[in-house]
C-alpha cells in the first residue's frame, strides 16, 4: 500500500521537476579579497553575486531562520503547525498577521512565482516537498541566499549587501543582518535607499523577535537598535570595468570570476587617473597597469580614462591595444648588447649625425652630445647611439629576443624588423611591456601578466641577471624631476628605475618603471591614433607614474640599494680606447670613466662603422725625437726615431672634444722630407665664406634675419652642418649651405664630413 503513493510521487516528480536554476546568467568579477569589481546581469537584467552558505555571516543565517523559519531543519518542506497558526490568526483578525510559509516554500515561490490563491499555495507546498526530496537543507538555504529578491534588480544576500552596505555578507553586524533578513518580505516597500524609516521599523521588529526568542542576547539587540539605517545609492559596481569584460569573455558561463586585483588600490588609481588627466584634450585617453613582480599578478588595471565616455572611446582597452612603444624598447637593446659582450655601462658611444644607409635618425631634442657613455645614452634616450648599437646587434635578432621575452613587435604585412624598431617603428602592447620591464627586478626573467590567481606563471629568460641589474642601475640613476641628475631621494620615496617614450607625431606617451616589488606602466594618447601635440612621456606620463609608485604598498626592499650580483664588477676604464688604465702608458687615458660590466667581459670601444684608420683607436707610429714630426718609412735626412702611441677618438666625436683632448689624439704632421704614408690621405676640412670670430649684423633698415652662406672645402663626401650642436642642414662636396639666425648672441657652426673630418668656427650675431 505504501509503495503505490511513493511510486506515484517519484513518477510525478520526474514528469514535473521543480525549476531549479542552472548555470550561466549573471556574472560577477571579484577582486583578490572578494570585493566585486564589476557585475554582469543575466538576460533579465538581474544582478546576482553567487555565494556559498559558509561565506555568509552566521548572524544573517540566525536572523533569517529565527525570523522566517525556526523549524527549518526539522520539517520536510511544509510546517503544518505554522500553516494552522497563520490560518487561525487570519480568521481571528481578518487579515494576515504572520505567514505560514516555510523557507523552503519561499524558495519554491522564488523559483516559480504564482498568484496568491489557494491553488497557488497548494502548488507552492508541492514544489517545497519536491525540493526537500531532491536537495538537502544546505542546498535549499543556498538557493534562498542567492535568489531572494532585495529590491530593484538585485537578488541574493551577497549582491544586496554590496549594493546597500558596500561590504560582503560575511562582514554583517547584528543590525545589518536583521535588516537584510527582512528585506525580501517586501523589497520595494522596505528598500533602505528609498524608505529608510520603513526599513528601520522592519529591522527593529526582527530584532525584537530574536530577543524574545532568546536567539540573540538583549545587550546585542539594544546596541543594534541604536545603529542607524545607512544605505548607499543602489548601483552595480563598476571598477576595472575593461578587465572584468575581458575576464568574462575568457570564462563564458562562469558566474563568479576571481581576479588578482587589489580593490582599494584599483579604486584609488582610477580616481587619481581621472583627476590627473581631466584636463587632457577631447578624444584623449590613458591607461595604467600595476603588476607585482614576484608572481607577475596584476594589482591595478585601468584600460581607459573614462569607461563610459564615448568621446574618449572609453570602451577601448588601451592596456591591450597595439601602439608604437617609442623609446621604451631601448633598455632591452642595451641589456642585450651587454650580454653579447659588445658594451658595458661605461662604453664610449658617439651621439653625432650619422646615416645608416637611407635611415638618418635624429634625437627628440635636435641637439647632439658627442661622446657619451652607454649609461648616459640610455638615460638621455639618445637615438643615434641606440640605432648604431642595434645595427651591430641586428634588428631581426633583437626582435626575436623581445618575442621570446613576451614582447611581440607588430610590423606591417610583409615587413621585417629594421633599425627603426628601437625608436618605435613597430607596435606592441602596454601589458607586454610591463611584463618585460618586470625582468629588471626579477633577475632578467620576463613573463606574461597574470589576471586570475589560477593563471599559470609563464616566465621567460630575457636577459642575464647581471645585465638586468646593470640596466636597472642605470635607469634608477635617472633621479626624479626636481632633483639633480643621479640623485636618488630615498627619504620618503621608493627607488624606481624608469623610462619614458614618445611615438612619432606625439601619438603615444609612455612611462614604465619598476621597484623591487612592483612594475608600473602608463600610456597616454588618443585611441584612434591621431596626434596629441605637446604630450610626451616625460611631461605627460612620467609624473603620474612616479605618483603611482609612491602610493603603492611599501616594501622593505624598495628603500635599499640592492646588492651587486656575483656576475657584475665595478671597474674603471679609459676613454677613448675603453680599456683599463695602463700605468705604463698614461697618455692613452684621456678620461677615466666608472663602469659596471659583466665579470670577464670588458670590451674596448666599438670600432667606427666607416672609419678607414681606426685600428681599435690605438695608433702606433714613429716621430722625430727632436721635432715631434711624423716619420714615414722613407725619409731623406737621417733621424733619431722615437715610437709614439696615440689614443684616437672616434672621428665623429671630434667637434665635441675640448681642445686639450683634440691635441692629445691629433696625428703629428709628416716631416717634409719623408715620403707620404697611409695617414697622409686623411681629409682636412675647412669652412669657406666666414672667418672665425666674425661679428654679424643686419643691414641698416632691414628686417630680415642675419643669413650666412658657407661651403665645406676638402671633401667630396656628404657634409652635415650643425649650429650650436643642432643639425641645421646638409651639403655634398663643396655645395653651398645657407642659414638664417633667429636669435642674436654667440653661435658655433660645425661642418662634419662622413669621414669624421670637421671644421668649426664661432660667430656673434648682433642685435
Amino acid at each position: 500500500m505504501l509503495a503505490s503513493p511513493l511510486l506515484l510521487g517519484l513518477v510525478l516528480d520526474h514528469l514535473f521537476p521543480p525549476p531549479l536554476p542552472g548555470g550561466g546568467g549573471a556574472t560577477v568579477v571579484l577582486a583578490a579579497d572578494g570585493t566585486p569589481l564589476r557585475a554582469f546581469p543575466d538576460r533579465d537584467g538581474v544582478w546576482r553575486y553567487p555565494v556559498a552558505v559558509e561565506d555568509v555571516s552566521p548572524l544573517y543565517v540566525e536572523a533569517l531562520l529565527g525570523y522566517e523559519d525556526r523549524w527549518f531543519h526539522r520539517h520536510g518542506g511544509v510546517n503544518p503547525l505554522a500553516l494552522a497558526r497563520a490560518a487561525g490568526q487570519r480568521l481571528r483578525h481578518g487579515r494576515v498577521v504572520s505567514g505560514g510559509s516555510t523557507l523552503t516554500m519561499q524558495v519554491a515561490r522564488i523559483l516559480e512565482p504564482h498568484e496568491r490563491s489557494a491553488g497557488g499555495k497548494l502548488r507552492q507546498m508541492l514544489r517545497a516537498l519536491q525540493l526537500e526530496w531532491r536537495l538537502d537543507k544546505r542546498q535549499i538555504l543556498a538557493l534562498y541566499l542567492n535568489h531572494a529578491p532585495f529590491g530593484g534588480t538585485v537578488e541574493g544576500v551577497e549582491a544586496a549587501s554590496w549594493a546597500y552596505l558596500g561590504k560582503s555578507a560575511r562582514q554583517l553586524s547584528h543590525a545589518e543582518a536583521a535588516l537584510l533578513a527582512v528585506l525580501p518580505q517586501s523589497p520595494s516597500r522596505l528598500r533602505p535607499d528609498r524608505h529608510p524609516e520603513a526599513a528601520r521599523a522592519a529591522r527593529d521588529k526582527v530584532l525584537a523577535r530574536l530577543a524574545a526568542q532568546g536567539d540573540w542576547d538583549a545587550v546585542a539587540v539594544d546596541e543594534a537598535r541604536i545603529e542607524p539605517v545607512v544605505s548607499r545609492r543602489l548601483q552595480p559596481p563598476m571598477s576595472a570595468a575593461l578587465l572584468a569584460r575581458r575576464l568574462q569573455a575568457a570564462h563564458p558561463g562562469q558566474s563568479r570570476i576571481s581576479s588578482t586585483i587589489d580593490a582599494d588600490l584599483q579604486r584609488t588609481l582610477e580616481a587619481r587617473l581621472a583627476a590627473w588627466f581631466a584636463h587632457l584634450p577631447e578624444r584623449s585617453s590613458a591607461a595604467l597597469l600595476v603588476v607585482e613582480n614576484e608572481g607577475l599578478e596584476a594589482r591595478a588595471y585601468v584600460g581607459s580614462l573614462a569607461f563610459g565616455d564615448e568621446r574618449r572611446l572609453g570602451h577601448v582597452d588601451m592596456v591591450r591595444a597595439v601602439r608604437s612603444p617609442g623609446s621604451t624598447l631601448k633598455p632591452f637593446l642595451y641589456g642585450l648588447a651587454i650580454d653579447d659582450g659588445l658594451v658595458h655601462s661605461g662604453s664610449l658611444l658617439v651621439d653625432a649625425p650619422q646615416s645608416f644607409g637611407d635611415y638618418r635618425p635624429s634625437n627628440f631634442d635636435p641637439a647632439f652630445n658627442g661622446p657619451v657613455s652607454v649609461a648616459e645614452a640610455l638615460r638621455l634616450s639618445l637615438n643615434v647611439p641606440a640605432v648604431d648599437l642595434l645595427d651591430r646587434v641586428g634588428p631581426a635578432r633583437f626582435a626575436g629576443r623581445l618575442a621570446h621575452g613576451g614582447v611581440e613587435l607588430r610590423l606591417p604585412r610583409g615587413a621585417s624588423p629594421n633599425l627603426s624598431v628601437v625608436l618605435g617603428g613597430a607596435g606592441t602592447r602596454l601589458e607586454e611591456l610591463v611584463g618585460a620591464y618586470a625582468a629588471f627586478n626579477r633577475d632578467g626573467l620576463a613573463g606574461t601578466v597574470r589576471y586570475t590567481p589560477d593563471a599559470p606563471l609563464a616566465e621567460r629568460r630575457l636577459l642575464s641577471p647581471g645585465a638586468a641589474w646593470i640596466v636597472r642601475e642605470i635607469l634608477e640613476q635617472h633621479g626624479r624631476p626636481g632633483l639633480r641628475e643621479g640623485v636618488v631621494d630615498t627619504s620618503r620615496r621608493q627607488r624606481v628605475a624608469w623610462k619614458t617614450g614618445t611615438s612619432y607625431g606625439f601619438r603615444d606617451a609612455w612611462a614604465i618603471g619598476g621597484t623591487a616589488a612592483y612594475t608600473v606602466g602608463v600610456w597616454v594618447g588618443r585611441p584612434d591614433g591621431t596626434p596629441l601635440p605637446g604630450q610626451y612621456g616625460a611631461i605627460t606620463a612620467l609624473p603620474l607614474l612616479l605618483e603611482v609608485v609612491d602610493s603603492l604598498p611599501r616594501d622593505p626592499r624598495d628603500g635599499q640599494r640592492r646588492a651587486m650580483p656575483a656576475g657584475v664588477v665595478k671597474t674603471e676604464v679609459c676613454w677613448p680606447l675603453g680599456l683599463p688604465p695602463d700605468p705604463a702608458a698614461p697618455g692613452l687615458c684621456h678620461r677615466r670613466v666608472e663602469a659596471l660590466a659583466l665579470a670577464g667581459h670588458l670590451p674596448p670601444t666599438l670600432p667606427e662603422r666607416e672609419a678607414r684608420h681606426w685600428s681599435g683607436g690605438r695608433l702606433r707610429l714613429e716621430v722625430d725625437a727632436r721635432s715631434g714630426q711624423r716619420l714615414s718609412a722613407d725619409c731623406r735626412a737621417p733621424r733619431v726615431r722615437k715610437a709614439l702611441e696615440i689614443a684616437r677618438w672616434p672621428a665623429l666625436a671630434a667637434p665635441w672634444l675640448p681642445a686639450a683632448e683634440r691635441r692629445a689624439s691629433a696625428i703629428p704632421p709628416l716631416a717634409p722630407d719623408c715620403a707620404p704614408d697611409a695617414l697622409a690621405g686623411l681629409e682636412t676640412l675647412r669652412i669657406d665664406g666666414l672667418a672665425d670670430g666674425s661679428r654679424l649684423a643686419r643691414p641698416p633698415g632691414s628686417a630680415r634675419p642675419v643669413t650666412v652662406r658657407l661651403r665645406a672645402l676638402g671633401t667630396a663626401s656628404k657634409v652635415q652642418w650643425l649650429v650650436d650642436g643642432r643639425l641645421a642642414g646638409e651639403t655634398r662636396g663643396g655645395g653651398t649651405w645657407s642659414h638664417a639666425f633667429a636669435a642674436p648672441g654667440a653661435h658655433r657652426i660645425t661642418a662634419l664630413a662622413e669621414t669624421g673630418a670637421f671644421d668649426e668656427l664661432s660667430v656673434r650675431v648682433l642685435r
